[in-house]
This record gives C-alpha cells, sequence and structure tokens, in this order.
C-alpha cells in the first residue's frame, strides 16, 4: 500500500490498495482527495500535463506539510486516500486549437465528475476533498459537487491551487509585473516547484500579458484570442528556484490549513432531513 506523507499525516494511494484491503483503507481513512487537472498546452516551456503536476503535486505536499505540523495535535493524525487524477475535461477555446490539447465537451466533462464523485461517496467517504489545477474546472466541479451533495450524505471542499496564494502574495514573490495568468510566472513556478525537469525556462521570452479592464468590480471575461496570445503569456523572466519553492511551500501550508478547518467542522446531515427542532412542540394539552 502506497503511502505518503512525514510525521502522522498519511496519504493512502488508491491504485496501491488491494481489493481485501480497500474495506480497512477506506474505514481508517478521514477523507478521500480527488486531484483535477487537463491536459492542456501551456506554452513552449510548459508540459501538457501541467494541471495534473499541479493538482496532484498540492494534493501530496499536504500529508508532507499536515505530518510535519502535528506534532501538538491528534497523534494518529489526519489520514486520507488519493484517488487518481481526472486527466481530461473541458479546456477553453484559447486553449484548444494549440498542440496537444485534449478538450472534453462541458456537458461530457460535468456527467463524468457527477459519475466520480458519487462512486467516491458511495465507497463509504463521506468527506471529499477535491485539489483543482485547471481554472475552467471550477464551475462544473462545483456543479457536480452540488448534484452529488443532494444526493448523498457527504461534505465535499474544493481546493483551487491557484487561489491558496493571494494576488497581493504573488506581488511580494515576484514584483509589480503580471505573474498571475495561463503559464505565467505563477504557473511556471508553481510546476518548477513539483516538476523542475518538466520545465523549459529558455524555450520561451516573455510574453506580456494585456492589461487587465481598468475596474474594481469584479468581472469574469471570456474572449477567442486576447492578444497577445500564444495559448499561454506571461514574464517567464521572473521565475526562478526560490520562487518555485516559495510557491510550493506556501501553497501547501494554506492547504493544510483549510483541511485542517474543514476536518474540525461537524458534517452535514442527510439531503433532504430537517434537523430544526419543532417550533411548537405537543405538550400533551388539547387546544382550548
Amino acid at each position: 500500500m502506497g503511502v505518503t506523507g512525514n510525521g502522522a499525516a498519511q496519504l493512502v494511494d488508491a491504485t496501491r490498495v488491494t481489493g481485501a484491503a480497500w474495506p480497512d483503507a477506506v474505514a481508517e481513512a478521514d477523507f478521500a482527495v480527488l486531484p483535477v487537472g487537463a491536459f492542456e498546452w501551456h506554452g513552449p516551456h510548459l508540459p501538457l500535463g501541467t494541471d495534473l503536476l499541479l493538482a496532484e503535486g498540492f494534493a501530496r505536499a499536504w500529508a508532507d506539510e499536515a505530518g510535519s505540523g502535528s506534532g501538538d495535535g491528534d497523534p494518529a493524525g489526519p489520514r486520507a486516500v488519493l484517488y487518481p487524477a481526472v486527466a481530461y475535461t473541458a479546456c477553453p477555446g484559447q486553449t484548444r486549437p494549440w498542440p496537444g490539447t485534449i478538450g472534453v465537451r462541458p456537458e461530457v466533462a460535468l456527467s463524468y465528475l457527477c459519475d466520480v464523485l458519487e462512486g467516491i461517496v458511495a465507497a463509504g467517504f463521506v468527506r471529499v476533498l477535491v485539489v483543482n489545477g485547471h481554472d475552467a474546472n471550477m464551475s462544473i466541479v462545483r456543479a457536480a459537487m452540488e448534484w452529488v451533495s443532494g444526493r448523498q450524505r457527504c461534505s465535499l471542499l474544493l481546493a483551487n491551487w491557484f487561489q491558496l496564494i493571494t494576488p497581493e502574495e504573488t506581488t511580494e514573490i515576484f514584483g509589480p509585473r503580471t505573474s498571475r495568468g495561463h503559464g505565467g510566472a505563477y504557473e511556471t513556478s508553481g510546476v518548477l516547484g513539483f516538476a523542475p525537469y518538466a520545465v523549459d525556462l529558455a524555450a520561451a521570452d516573455d510574453l506580456p500579458p494585456r492589461p487587465k479592464l481598468s475596474t474594481p468590480s469584479p468581472y469574469v471575461l471570456v474572449e477567442s484570442r486576447p492578444t497577445p496570445w500564444e495559448g499561454w503569456s506571461g514574464h517567464i523572466s521572473l521565475v526562478g528556484d526560490d520562487a518555485g519553492r516559495r510557491v510550493r511551500d506556501l501553497g501547501a501550508r494554506r492547504l493544510r490549513d483549510l483541511v485542517d478547518a474543514w476536518l474540525a467542522a461537524p458534517l452535514p446531515d442527510a439531503p433532504g432531513t430537517d434537523s430544526r427542532p419543532d417550533p411548537t412542540p405537543d405538550t400533551g394539552e388539547a387546544d382550548a
């Protein structure tokens, strides 16, 4: 049985568990982990599996970070079962034309994730942590989580690696130039922190992204090709080994804190139940 983690925290690789050992693996786990990513072009300097490397990388880094910080907590520590990553999903029109990208129709990706999540819950996991490495998954995964949680008693937590570190913190790491973006300095550093052998910084020059809209209001803007754009954009010159380590370590700490808070919270009731007290309890006295 493959186990990752220092100290008390453990992450059991589901693909290494025998059928005979599976019931105990489920019973002994606090939650299951499902990485979700994409197989998508991220520029000439990053691998097509960038989102998968990040999703599974942070999932495994959780065990190391939780183990190193568990000395004052439960001596048994948290234990999770790591499912195989979802590799193929919906990809935006901005990357589908570029070499290697495999895009799944959104309705297919949604149906698939509904079945995967419900299968994990049906296996006996009330809590499921979804670690996401692909921004386009956010709406699809949430929709699947909403559907499953209405059918099964479960607590489903979605953690997007990109949001584990704030824009203010990436500015501190990389400076004032834009670092957050598809294939940019932030994402490149994340991959560098987990799989430096898979990054070729010499393969791409800086491709400064188009400035954001001049408004303080939050917005979602979807366009066919936001020139300048080559299926990616960003300031690759900002990337270095130190940035890779900082992104990896800070993101892993944030994920540990998030999971700790989640595990400390009470579990939900089953869907369709009403646990509220009766506002007019029967006193046994007839109405006057």
